[in-house]
Order: C-alpha cells, then sequence, then structure tokens
C-alpha cells in the first residue's frame, strides 16, 4: 500500500470546513491550464458603429460624413 503526500496542509489555525473548500477550489482553478482562444472576429453591427478613422479627414463637411455610412 502506497501513502501520497498531501497535497497542501494547514500548518496554523483550524479552517472551518467551508475555508477548506474555499482554498481547494482556488488551487484546483490555478493549477488549470489556460485556455487562449482566437479572438471573434466583431459583427457588422459592431463595425457599423465605430467610425473609419482612415476615412474621416478634417474639412467642409467632415461632420456630416462622420455620420453617413461607408
Amino acid at each position: 500500500m502506497s501513502v501520497e503526500e498531501p497535497l497542501f496542509r494547514v500548518v496554523r489555525g483550524v479552517p472551518t470546513a467551508e475555508e477548506l473548500a474555499a482554498l481547494v477550489g482556488v488551487i484546483a482553478v490555478r493549477s488549470r491550464p489556460t485556455v487562449r482562444r482566437a479572438p471573434t472576429p466583431a459583427s457588422a453591427w459592431t463595425r457599423s458603429g465605430r467610425p473609419a478613422v482612415a476615412a474621416l479627414t478634417p474639412g467642409a463637411g467632415a461632420w456630416r460624413n462622420s455620420g453617413l455610412p461607408r
């Protein structure tokens, strides 16, 4: 029979069951590898609300042109 060494131990104090559960939860979350997901492209609806910065130029009619669809 092999005896496994504990992953962690409490060295001071007497934690409650809730405190130990919170500690185990934090350790479990922190030990998982981070999954990197590719960013999702912006939808047409989202892009429509953003001004095309490169297309806007200062001058006559700039304010009116900023509200027109591209």
